[in-house]
């Protein structure tokens, strides 16, 4: 699905609350206006593209970075096509170069657990919602205590230890891939079962398949939060946090 936007039509006053920390529009909020927060987790959650690092053990990694970069910049607007042209070429890749991956290379954001900690201390679920795979999002979900996940499968020939990837992914059934437009309906969704609504949601991402949700929150009256973002998207959020970690949103939330 080929998806475009465009800034607010409203031009909502810029302030540095803090260095490194920009808000538009209402520069605080309470914990008590949220019951959901949704994360990215790629680059925002955890400190690599894990697409690119798989990569790199069939020694193709600058070629799928190259399409993850414009992917994440807005460059390929056809989310699904340009992760399916990513995974193709991870055909043949061990699954024990995943489990180095993991245990090597990935790394929790600064402030990651704090966030999530916080959120849940005031009663607000935690919801990761990834275009990268369940590999890596059931066990990132799993070590920081996150609530929800959601995120796409890779096809394994074999078992998780000494199999390999075939290049595919498989359908699941909510749908084939998590896009920027899943994203948003996830988001949508899990508010509604929570009894709750967008507007009492904040989404945080870095790219620009997180603009949906992050739209969906802000238009209704939530926050949008961009970390260590693309332009493009830091240009949209209500929040930007362009420096430190993940906690940085603490400094503007309210007990």
């Amino acid at each position: 699905m080929s998806m475009s936007f465009s800034a607010p039509a409203v031009s909502l006053p810029t302030i540095e609350a803090a260095p490194g920390l920009v808000v538009r529009g209402q520069p605080r909020r309470s914990w008590r206006d949220f019951d959901l927060l949704a994360f990215d987790m790629d680059s925002t959650l955890i400190n690599i593209e894990c697409v690119d690092e798989i990569a790199d053990a069939a020694g193709r990694k600058a070629e799928v970075a190259a399409i993850t970069e414009a992917a994440m910049r807005g460059e390929i607007t056809d989310y699904k096509d340009s992760l399916r042209r990513r995974v193709a070429l991870l055909a043949g890749v061990p699954m024990a170069h995943l489990h180095t991956v993991w245990r090597d290379r990935l790394r929790f954001t600064p402030g990651a657990q704090a966030l999530i900690d916080a959120a849940h201390a005031h009663g607000c679920r935690v919801l990761l919602v990834s275009g990268g795979f369940t590999f890596f999002s059931d066990r990132v979900r799993d070590a920081l205590g996150i609530d929800f996940a959601r995120a796409n499968v890779l096809q394994v020939q074999g078992d998780d230890h000494t199999g390999h990837l075939t290049g595919h992914l498989i359908d699941q059934a909510w749908g084939d891939i998590c896009d920027g437009e899943e994203k948003r309906r996830t988001v949508l969704e899990l508010a509604s079962l929570l009894g709750s609504h967008t507007g009492r949601c904040m989404a945080v991402g870095d790219g620009a398949n997180d603009l949906p949700m992050m739209r969906a929150c802000h238009d209704a009256g939530g926050w949008s939060v961009a970390f260590q973002a693309k332009p493009a998207v830091r240009e949209q959020a209500r929040v930007s946090i362009e420096s430190g970690g993940l906690d940085r949103l603490l400094e503007l939330l309210d007990d």
